[in-house]
C-alpha cells in the first residue's frame, strides 16, 4: 500500500505545536515542503527524511541525541528544544507540551494508520496476555493473515519478526502495523502491559477487539498501589487510544472482584466466567479431561450470529483452569471480531505456547508425559501464577493416584515488586514437596538478596508442611538439583522465566534457556542410568 508521508506543518497542525529552526537549517518553501517519511525514538536508526522523537528519559533527555539523528527533523519537548540549543544541533524542532503522548499519534499519521486497516484485538491483565494471544492467532492463522505481538515476539504469519519488549515503542509498534499492513495482514492479536498503557505506547492504535484477564499482585515497583494498577489496565477499555477512534468491543472475564469492577464500569461488555461467581455472556457449564490429558470444555454462550443455539463445546490442550479461563476470553474476543466460533475453537486442542506449561523431554515417548515424570517449563512469575499452576499441577496428580510429588525451581526478578517476593515463596512452599528457590533476573540487585525475601515467605508454611526447602543461587544448579530429586511420577516445574533465553546480571545478559537447561539435565540423568526409586 502506497501512503503519502505527511507534511512537517501537517504534522505541527495535528498536534498544534510550533516549529523551530535551529542553528542554520532552513526550510525551503516552507515547512509544508518537509515530507516525513519515518519515526524512531531510538536517534541511531532515524534515516534521512524521518522524525527523531526525542522524549524525556530516567538518564538524560532523549534531545541529547539528536546529533546522531539523519532525519529531517524532531519531535521534543520545552526542555528538549534547550538541550538542542544549548548542543548546536542544526534541524527543525516541532515542540510540543507532552512530546510522550504524541509518540503515538504523530507516528500513526506518518505511516498512514495502519492500524485503521486491519482488525486489532488488544489483550492485557496481570497473567494470561500471552497465552491468550496464542489461542486467538491460533483459531485465526488458517484463515486469515495474522500478526501477533507480545512477550515471546512479533510474528507475522507464524514467523518471527524481532522486537523487544512486550508492548513496543509507540513509533516502533507504528512500524510494525504498517509493515503487516503492506504484507496483507487482516488481523493483529497483540497483548498490552499496563506500562504501555501509562507511557502512551498504544496512543494511535485503533483497537477494534480489548480481552481483560485477570488482576492479581506485579508490577508495584510502577504502580504505587494495585488501585492504580488496575486504573491502568482499565483504559484499554475507557479510552479510545487512536484519537479519531471510538471504543473497542470489550471482553471481560469476572472470576475475580478485578474483573467485575470493570465490567460494571463498561456500557456494553461481554463477560465470561468459569466459576460462576458472577453472571456473564460467556460461562464454562463442564471440563472433562480425557486420558490425553486434554481438557474437553463446554461453554453456554450468548445468542449471536454465528454461534449455536444451545452450548457447545472444544477441546484445549493446556491444561488447567486458568486455561479454561484464558481460553474462553479467547473465544469471546474471536466471536466480537466476528470470527465462526464453533469451526475455530477445535484448533486449541494442538496448541503449545513457548515457556507456557512447556513439557520438556528427551528421547522417545509422549513430550507432555516423559518415562519417568513430568518437566515443565513456565513462566510464572507473579504469586498468583506460582498458585495457579501448583494448583493445576496437583490436580493432575490427584487424578493420576499414584501418590507423585511436585518440585518447584524459581526465584524473583531484580529491580521489581519487592512486595510479591516473599508471597511467591508462600505459594510455592504451599503447593510443592519441594521448593528451590534460585536466581531469576537479578539485575542491579545482590541475587542473594532476593533469595532471601522469597524465602522469608516460603520458610514457616515449608516447616509446618514439611516441604525440601533449598537455596541454590546458580540456576542451573538448581535445576539439575530438582531433576536428581524426581522419582516416577512426580512433576518437576521450572517457574519464573519461561520462554527466555538471556539471564540478566547487573548491565549483562547472559545466555540462559530453562528448557535446554532442564532437557540437558534430563539427559545427563538418563545417561547416568540413575534408577527409578
Amino acid at each position: 500500500m502506497t501512503v503519502k508521508p505527511p507534511t512537517l506543518s501537517a504534522l505541527a497542525d495535528l498536534t498544534g505545536g510550533r516549529l523551530v529552526a535551529l542553528g542554520e537549517s532552513t526550510v525551503p518553501g516552507g515547512a509544508g515542503d518537509v515530507l516525513v517519511t519515518d519515526a524512531a525514538i531510538d536517534a541511531r536508526s532515524v534515516a534521512v527524511g524521518g522524525m527523531f522523537m526525542a522524549v524525556p528519559g530516567t538518564r538524560a533527555h532523549g534531545a541529547s541525541f539528536a546529533g546522531q539523528s539523519a532525519g529531517s527533523c524532531v519531535l521534543t519537548d520545552g526542555d528538549g528544544l534547550k538541550v538542542l540549543r544549548a548542543d548546536g544541533v542544526q534541524t527543525i524542532a516541532l515542540v510540543v507540551d507532552d512530546c510522550r503522548a504524541w509518540l503515538g499519534p504523530v507516528a500513526a499519521e506518518i505511516h498512514g494508520h495502519p492500524s485503521r486497516s486491519m482488525t486489532v484485538i488488544g489483550v492485557t491483565g496481570t497473567s494470561g496476555k500471552t497465552t491468550t494471544s496464542y489461542m486467538i492467532e491460533r483459531m485465526l492463522l488458517d484463515d486469515h493473515s495474522v500478526g501477533l505481538i507480545g512477550t515471546t515476539g512479533t510474528r507475522i504469519n507464524g514467523r518471527a519478526v524481532p522486537t523487544s519488549l512486550t508492548t513496543p515503542e509507540a513509533p516502533t509498534l507504528q512500524g510494525l502495523f504498517a509493515r503487516m499492513r503492506d504484507e496483507g495482514v487482516t488481523h493483529v492479536v497483540m497483548e498490552v502491559s499496563s506500562h504501555a498503557l501509562v507511557m502512551g505506547r498504544v496512543r494511535g492504535v485503533d483497537f477494534d477487539v480489548t480481552g481483560f484477564t485477570n488482576l492479581s499482585q506485579d508490577h508495584l515497583d510502577f504502580h504505587p498501589t494495585m488501585r492504580d494498577y488496575f486504573q491502568a489496565k482499565s483504559l484499554l477499555f475507557t479510552v479510545p487510544q487512536d484519537p479519531g477512534g471510538v471504543l473497542p468491543a470489550s471482553v471481560v472475564c469476572v472470576d475475580d472482584a478485578w474483573g467485575r469492577e470493570l465490567a460494571e464500569t463498561l456500557d456494553d461488555a461481554t463477560t465470561v466466567t468459569t466459576t460462576g461467581v458472577a453472571p456473564a455472556s460467556w460461562s464454562v457449564d463442564s471440563v472433562e479431561i480425557g486420558t490425553d490429558g486434554v481438557q474437553h470444555v463446554t461453554v453456554t454462550h450468548p445468542e449471536a450470529p454465528g454461534l449455536p443455539d444451545r452450548p457447545f463445546s472444544f477441546p484445549l490442550s493446556l491444561p488447567g483452569v486458568f486455561n479454561v479461563a484464558n481460553a474462553v476470553v479467547a473465544l469471546a474476543c474471536a466471536g466480537q471480531a466476528g470470527i465462526d466460533v464453533p469451526t475455530a475453537a477445535p484448533k486449541l486442542g494442538d496448541l503449545h505456547v513457548p515457556g507456557r506449561m512447556q513439557a520438556v523431554t528427551v528421547g522417545e515417548g509422549d513430550a507432555r508425559y516423559p518415562r519417568e515424570f513430568l518437566a515443565l517449563v513456565d513462566y510464572a512469575h507473579k504469586p498468583g501464577a506460582v498458585a495457579a499452576a501448583l494448583t493445576t499441577l496437583a490436580d493432575q496428580l490427584d487424578r493420576a493416584g499414584h501418590g507423585g510429588r511436585i518440585g518447584v525451581v524459581l526465584g524473583a526478578g531484580g529491580n521489581r515488586d519487592h512486595e510479591k517476593r516473599p508471597l511467591m515463596g508462600a505459594e510455592a512452599a504451599k503447593g510443592a514437596d519441594l521448593v528451590i528457590v534460585t536466581d531469576d533476573n537479578p539485575r542491579d540487585e545482590e541475587p542473594a538478596d532476593i533469595r532471601t525475601e522469597v524465602l522469608a515467605g516460603a520458610r514457616d508454611i515449608a516447616d509446618s508442611r514439611g516441604v525440601d526447602l533449598r537455596e541454590i543461587g546458580d540456576r542451573a544448579d538448581a535445576i539439575r538439583a530438582s531433576v536428581t530429586w524426581a522419582r516416577r511420577g512426580d512433576i518437576v516445574i521450572v517457574a519464573g522465566k519461561g520462554h527466555e533465553t538471556g539471564q540478566i546480571v547487573g548491565d549483562t545478559v547472559l545466555e540462559f534457556d530453562d528448557v535446554a537447561v532442564l532437557a540437558q539435565a534430563l539427559r545427563d540423568r538418563q545417561d547416568r542410568q540413575e534408577p527409578t526409586r
